[in-house]
């Protein structure tokens, strides 16, 4: 019988601003949105005050200041890093190991012949050791009841960060104590559903019929009931899906009234879009752009969008063309603009297109162009060499105020240790 364990950061994104700021322990934290707008993380001394997931900043951030808390900006360098860092421990402790989102990953504990709890405190004790991000440790015989008892392994105190669901006398006492919003792949939508016919609890879910599941929640949810049921539906998945698209979207830092300004953004977005095809070894077929006004703003809303082919490519600068192209279109003078975006769709695997009989550029110098380019930003620094069209001073980009330090990627950043 297959065995997982879901491995789950506390409070990620806060927790990492923590490891390198000691004096941030214990101390009510949030981490503002892109643009700083509203809180996307938070300590626990945060959510203990009362501070709720989407909170505008700007509406709280007198009487949160007041209250002692701090407040950053996203930092998703640092963010990454830590994340990569967590992953390489968990590979010590397991062969297979399936990141899930930058701050949970799935293991693979089947045939590993030792006490699973006291593999799992070995997990978050590692980690902490060697990371300093706090971790909780959830085991079931399916993905579902993994998570399912990361849950528990976070949320009551008892199991000390490390619950195991594979017992059916745990299933059978715990199951009617956990609401059916906590079920990995039940949302609000579905747990509407399930309410309206009398289910509240996981207890009632995992005793519900199969069949009647799939009718009300279709095959997805009838997966969810078989794994409840200890039935393994999902098994790792350690080769990433292709992407089916890539979206390169921001809200600007100020309202944007000018061709070029809006040039300029839309410029980088492309070239970042582009960075993103290379990444993943992917040519772009179809584009979209669009742009926006503030919706919440006085004055006319004005939003317009463009969808068109383009040729197969990865080249920033043929993205660029073509996006300006689509933007030219859309633009209206006399608009304070408020946000804008580059999707790329129609994916196809770069190694496997076909050549084109006519491009627009030389394939293998533009091979070169790119490559060079992505060389210098890998080692210098995103957005070191960029195409001159997106800008240099650039008054649009997103604010970032309290951005604290990349630590552990930028060598002008290190922390400075004082004996």
């Amino acid at each position: 019988m297959p065995v997982f364990a879901l491995c789950d950061a506390n409070n990620f994104y806060c927790s990492c601003e923590r490891v390198f700021a000691p004096h941030l322990r214990g101390v009510p934290v949030v981490v503002l949105s892109n643009n700083d707008g509203c809180c996307i993380a938070r300590s626990q001394e945060a959510k203990d005050l009362g501070i709720k997931m989407g909170d505008p900043w700007f509406k709280i951030e007198r009487w949160a200041v007041g209250k002692g808390v701090r407040h950053f900006s996203s930092n998703y360098v640092l963010y990454g890093d830590m994340s990569r860092r967590l992953y390489e421990v968990l590979q010590r402790f397991s062969p297979r190991v399936e990141p899930y989102s930058i701050d949970e990953m799935f293991l693979d504990l089947d045939g590993l012949g030792v006490d699973l709890i006291d593999r799992g405190r070995a997990i978050r004790a590692a980690i902490l050791q060697e990371t300093k991000i706090p971790t909780c440790v959830g085991i079931g015989e399916t993905k579902t009841k993994a998570k399912l008892a990361n849950f528990l392994a976070k949320k009551r105190p008892e199991y000390a960060g490390v619950c195991d669901l594979r017992s059916p006398d745990a299933c059978a006492r715990l199951y009617p104590t956990i609401p059916l919003g906590e079920v990995w792949g039940i949302g609000r939508a579905s747990a509407a559903k399930l309410q309206a016919l009398g289910l509240s609890t996981v207890a009632d879910l995992a005793g519900f019929d199969v069949t009647h599941g799939r009718d009300v929640l279709t095959v997805t949810g009838a997966r969810v009931i078989m794994e409840l049921q200890g039935q393994c539906c999902h098994d790792l998945s350690l080769i990433s899906p292709q992407r089916k698209g890539i979206s390169v979207t921001r809200t600007f830092g100020a309202s944007v009234t000018e061709w070029e300004e809006l040039k300029e953004s839309v410029s980088t977005f492309a070239t970042r879009a582009g960075d993103k095809l290379r990444q993943h070894g992917l040519l772009a077929c179809a584009m979209t752009v669009f742009i926006q006004t503030n919706r919440f703003l006085p004055g006319e809303f004005y939003s317009n969008a463009a969808t068109f082919g383009i040729e197969p490519t990865q080249d920033s600068l043929l993205l660029i063309r073509d996006a300006l192209r689509g933007v030219k279109l859309l633009f209206r003078n006399g608009f304070k603009y408020w946000k804008a975006g580059v999707m790329l769709d129609d994916l196809i695997d770069a190694k496997t297109a076909a050549a084109q009989m006519f491009p627009s550029r030389d394939p293998e110098k533009s091979a070169r162009l790119m490559a060079a380019m992505d060389g210098i930003n890998s080692r210098f620094g995103r957005g070191m060499v960029r195409p001159a069209v997106s800008g240099v001073e650039r008054r649009w980009t997103a604010k970032a105020e309290f951005l604290s330090p990349r630590y552990t990627t930028r060598i002008e950043e290190l922390p400075t240790v004082r004996a």
